[in-house]
């Protein structure tokens, strides 16, 4: 499903636990690899010749991981930043995945490519995989590690039944047919949205609502039988798909990257780039085709 796969790697410790983790792409269809390197020098592209041959080793010892686990690799090294240069690389390419390292919102900037991942999932066009690092601290050093698990040992799936959010549910199906174990469909009834003046018809919602995830569960399982399950759930829908991944012990979340009321949350932060930001685990933004 994924045959084309970008990497975007900053060289740090930190992208080389990215590169490392990447072997269950395989599973997924993944053949190729185009590792990206953005130089950062959008306005003095005349150092890109200077700088291009000091970075290549260590792109070379990263394409070579990447081949270890069977890619067929290709490295590029770019003049701009990541934040422009991913999405269009991405696109010119025909990539049909966005790998891209990331620490959460509360590290400001130590690994460059986990500071700029909220960036370039801002105007993706492609799907895009956000594999979270873990910061530690050993000794007054910071350390770090990739959060490699067997995606798809339980995928969760939070909608809000947008288009968006429909257009996702192709890639999860997908994911379902490539051998995923349990899938969760989740919906939360935004506690903000529906407010005191909706909340005595929240039984109603519910209902509505659990017929929709009953009807995407049918999808899932019309073929062969699996481990679906369905929760409804009041709250913040930040928080209880955080708490729900966490408790539930999910191995990655799949969600459209935007949902209804996206114009006005551009301001706010969508919930699918929160969730993003703040996931212990693997995240799988779809955005809509443009």
């Amino acid at each position: 499903m994924f045959t084309s796969v970008l990497v975007a790697t900053d060289l740090s410790d930190a992208s080389d636990h990215v590169v490392g983790c990447l072997s269950p792409l395989r599973a997924l269809g993944a053949e190729r690899a185009l590792l990206v390197y953005c130089l950062g020098i959008r306005h003095l592209v005349e150092m890109e010749h200077l700088l291009a041959p000091m970075v290549e080793p260590k792109l070379q010892a990263q394409k070579a991981i990447l081949e270890k686990a069977g890619f067929q690799v290709t490295v590029e090294i770019t003049p701009g930043l990541p934040q422009h240069d991913i999405n269009r690389v991405a696109v010119d390419k025909d990539c049909s995945l966005i790998v891209v390292g990331t620490h959460g919102a509360t590290m400001s900037g130590e690994i460059h490519l986990g500071g700029v991942a909220s960036e370039i999932i801002h105007n993706i066009r492609k799907p895009i995989l956000l594999v979270r690092l873990k910061i530690t601290i050993v000794r007054d050093q910071r350390q770090c590690e990739a959060t490699c698990t067997n995606m798809l040992d339980h995928v969760l799936f939070p909608t809000d039944f947008s288009d968006n959010a429909d257009h996702a549910f192709k890639t999860l199906q997908e994911l379902k047919e490539q051998g995923a174990k349990r899938v969760t469909l989740l919906h939360v009834q935004d506690e903000i949205r529906i407010g005191t003046h909706l909340e005595p018809r929240l039984t109603e919602f519910n209902e509505i609502d659990r017929e929709r995830l009953d009807r995407l569960k049918a999808e899932l399982t019309r073929r062969a039988p699996a481990d679906v399950r369905c929760e409804i759930i009041y709250g913040s829908p930040v928080t209880e798909i955080l708490k729900r991944a966490r408790e539930d012990g999910a191995s990655l979340i799949v969600m459209g990257s935007q949902g209804r009321g996206h114009i006005s949350e551009l301001f706010l932060g969508s919930v699918s780039h929160n969730v993003a930001r703040h996931a212990e685990v693997p995240v799988l933004l779809v955005p809509l085709p443009k």
